[in-house]
């Protein structure tokens, strides 16, 4: 039997992702859109698909409508005889609450989990962008005799003692220990000027991950968190390992973002718009999928000289217009129609917005169904963006549509 055969994933794809509000107001984080086309899940689900791992649990909480119409439509199809993609709600079969954390998320499948065949567990994430064959972190896993496998991922130091669990080795990458956002963070014993960061992604032997559930669910001081509670309690006991991420991405340094911040989202779709995008949507030996509205091709019009419809260092996706308009470095979703003498710069336009005539759009995200009127300015003068919109710490302004009892189409 092929190795990813024995082998099956547990998305966790159920955040409330509150530190990307407002665009999580109305959906989960996961369903967030990503690159004009795609949604922040199909990244990892990509990676599945592409390492071979073709039976996946999708565990979904927090307004999840449009992400469950998103898999059923996008990815049961591609799914063949015996393998699945499937949603998994919280159905408190072994408790009365909704998911604490994200080994108690896990252990509240533990049915459904243990109804599979299978000798290993992939435990991911569904908001990082990253390209990463896990057939070979299982390969690894098996050869080196391991219990648990911890991806991990070389980063600079400072930077990623702010915001991520550390992992600390020994020569032989065994993990010796973990630590959440410390002051002093362990250097890399391979490359002493950095350090390796958790990536969120964990691979169990099934008869480990079970009784391990179990324990944590039973103690009431636990926060039900693998990095926070499951990790450093087994580090001691079993043969617990980093596997050191190897990018598919084919790029001259490692990319792997976490979007959990309004800021890293928008950094992160603009490495797609550069002439050599730093996350590459391109690589036919490594294809992101995903489910596609049916729109005709983008078009711009009007070749005036004071009146051009044009997309410089952009992506536009399909039923979008930029009419008499001008778009740099941006990315615009389905059934935009961006109006003449409109300006968009360095910004994120999500699908069926209408930018009005005379507009000056700039590092703003516009979310679905909103129309600007003539001449709005965003972008320009962050106090009076603060008095309409959200805007974030880096200055990023966020406008939603107000809010409505009808769940209108991504």
């Amino acid at each position: 039997m092929p190795l990813m055969r024995n082998a099956i994933g547990v998305l966790l794809a159920g955040g409330q992702g509150e530190r990307l509000w407002p665009l999580t107001r109305d959906r989960a984080k996961p369903a967030v859109p990503f690159g004009g086309v795609y949604r922040i899940i199909d990244v990892t689900l990509s990676n599945c698909i592409n390492s071979d791992l073709n039976r996946v649990f999708v565990l979904t909480q927090y307004k999840a409508l449009s992400l469950n119409r998103h898999i059923r439509r996008g990815w049961s199809p591609l799914m063949g005889y015996g393998d699945f993609i499937e949603v998994l709600p919280p159905q408190m079969r072994v408790s009365q609450q909704w998911y604490q954390g994200t080994a108690d998320a896990v252990y509240q499948n533990i049915y459904s989990i243990g109804s599979e065949q299978s000798s290993y567990v992939f435990i991911l994430s569904g908001d990082h962008i990253y390209k990463m064959n896990y057939q070979a972190m299982l390969e690894q896993h098996v050869a080196a005799g391991a219990d648990v496998t911890v991806a991990t991922v070389e980063m600079d130091g400072a930077a990623a003692a702010r915001r991520f669990g550390i992992i600390e080795t020994d020569a032989h990458w065994r993990i010796v220990g973990f630590e959440e956002k410390p002051a002093n963070p362990k250097r890399s014993p391979v490359h002493p000027d950095k350090t390796n960061v958790s990536m969120g992604v964990y691979l169990f032997n099934t008869q480990l991950l079970v009784p391990i559930l179990i324990a944590d669910a039973e103690d009431p001081s636990s926060a039900h968190d693998f990095g926070r509670d499951i990790l450093p309690r087994i580090i001691d006991k079993y043969r617990v390992f980093a596997y050191n991420f190897r990018d598919e991405n084919k790029k001259a340094y490692a990319y792997w973002r976490d979007v959990g911040t309004i800021d890293a989202y928008h950094e992160a779709n603009m490495d797609l718009v550069s002439v050599s995008p730093v996350f590459n949507l391109y690589d036919k030996s490594w294809p992101i999928y995903t489910w596609q509205h049916q729109y005709p091709p983008a078009k711009f019009v009007f070749a005036d000289p004071g009146r051009m419809g044009v997309a410089l260092d952009s992506m536009v996706a399909g039923g979008s217009i930029v009419s008499g308009g001008r778009v740099e470095r941006s990315i615009l979703g389905y059934d935009v129609r961006v109006n003449s003498y409109a300006e968009v710069e360095d910004s994120i336009i999500f699908n069926h917005v209408n930018i009005g005539r005379h507009c000056r759009i700039r590092r703003a995200i516009i979310d679905r169904h909103v129309d600007l009127p003539t001449g709005t300015v965003i972008g320009h003068d962050l106090e009076a963006d603060r008095a309409r919109y959200a805007v974030s710490e880096g200055g990023i302004a966020i406008v939603v549509r107000p809010e409505s009892m009808i769940e209108e189409p991504e």
